[in-house]
């Protein structure tokens, strides 16, 4: 069969390379001049299935008042770039923070991130492929006593699931991440994930997109997709005045995705929430993080990378602005060098943004759409590294005729 995939990130790569394990002929279509090149390029580096939560959770309404009003929010509005797609967006999220909604989608979502860990494992076995990949788990660090007791629903989800955890106090924690014994501020706790990886998501597309390419995989660099038309169920791509056929076309545009479907009929409720990270070199190995820190206070992951450190995190709702805010950046640096003094020698810090493609419940879409040569792969918020393996496989399954191993449905 003839695939075309559009969009050449983490999730479109991974589809691309799967797909064309199955034998088929695959292109790749994307307006940037190479793979990874926007929401894909600078994340966290976490790939962390038990930790994928909605952002939709009880708790979530009261406490999106109360960041609106502090120096260090994890999440920021910005009213001058406030829309109707945003409002409608963000009360479709306000209708899934309820306890029952949170727990349906955090099992969807820990599950699919599972199967993609799996997926990811069995790849890089195969392939060899290295991308600064460490398999040390993750470590979810709490500054106050209420963080440490709210972590029981967590918990729980993690019970159901069958996921290894550890409820560490403060000597836990620093024996699970020496450097933490020089920190700054407090800690009371941590819970623990001993089977997350952490890795480059930039380093590990690239590599992957050259392994695909080996088998067979063309790509279309600063190739920009202007539209779709559908006609009897079937969908086709226009490039300038030229039509583009596909026995399957996969959308995997992240945040741009909602741009094309509509064109369709298809309206996907994802919103580009913008986020930020630095990368700071490694100056003395005793004072840096082994693996993934998520700071609950401040909703920011800190994640080794070789050589480097990346602190990713914040949610700013602002449209496709990706002005580089220095608050933005000062919230980042005010996490990390608190739990990490010794990373603030250094004055490098590569401020980067992008933005996540994220749904009102945080569940991504990944099938066939009701037209019968398009495919979604797109909406996986801030997990699109952790989930990208496991969706693009269910997408290969679908298109080869095979009943994929995991469905969202179930």
């Amino acid at each position: 069969m003839k695939v075309v995939v559009l969009g050449g990130g983490v999730v479109g790569i991974t589809t691309a390379y799967y797909a064309a394990r199955d034998g088929h002929e695959v292109t790749v279509i994307d307006r940037m001049p190479g793979p990874a090149q926007e929401t894909s390029f600078a994340n966290a580096g976490e790939i962390s299935p038990g930790y994928a939560a909605p952002w939709a959770s009880p708790d979530v309404p009261a406490k999106a008042l109360k960041w609106l009003f502090m120096e260090h929010a994890p999440l920021i509005l910005r009213l001058q770039s406030i829309d109707p797609a945003m409002v409608t967006w963000g009360l479709a999220m306000l209708r899934n923070c309820t306890s029952e909604r949170y727990a349906a989608n955090k099992a969807k979502m820990v599950r699919l991130a599972t199967y993609s860990r799996d997926m990811l494992q069995s790849l890089r076995a195969e392939e060899g492929i290295e991308y600064d990949q460490r398999s040390q788990g993750t470590l979810q660090v709490f500054r106050t006593q209420k963080q440490y007791e709210t972590a029981a629903r967590d918990i729980e989800v993690l019970k159901a699931s069958g996921i290894t955890f550890e409820l560490l106090d403060r000597a836990g924690c620093c024996q699970a991440e020496p450097g933490l014994a020089g920190a700054a501020e407090p800690i009371t706790g941590g819970l623990r994930l001993p089977g997350d990886e952490t890795g480059d998501c930039f380093k590990f597309t690239n590599a992957l997109a050259e392994i695909a390419q080996a088998r067979g995989v063309q790509f279309q660099w600063n190739t920009m997709v202007d539209g779709l038309s559908e006609h009897d169920g079937i969908v086709t791509a226009h490039i300038g005045l030229q039509a583009v056929e596909a026995d399957a076309f996969v959308l995997a545009g992240g945040s741009w995705s909602p741009q094309l479907t509509r064109q369709v009929g298809i309206r996907l409720p994802i919103y580009p929430v913008k986020g930020y990270s630095i990368t700071l070199p490694v100056v003395d190995e005793q004072y840096a993080p082994q693996s993934t820190l998520l700071d609950e206070t401040f909703k920011v992951a800190t994640t080794r990378l070789g050589d480097r450190v990346r602190v990713g995190g914040m949610a700013e709702l602002a449209g496709f602005d990706r002005s580089l805010h220095p608050k933005r950046q000062r919230t980042l640096e005010r996490s990390v060098f608190s739990l990490f003094p010794g990373l603030a020698e250094t004055q490098e810090r590569n401020f980067w943004c992008g933005h996540r493609p994220m749904t009102p419940d945080s569940v991504p879409f990944v099938g066939r759409s009701k037209h019968r040569n398009l495919w979604l792969n797109t909406g996986h918020g801030t997990l699109g590294w952790t989930m990208s393996c496991g969706s693009a496989r269910m997408i290969a399954d679908g298109i080869s005729g095979r009943h994929p191993e995991m469905n969202l449905l179930n």
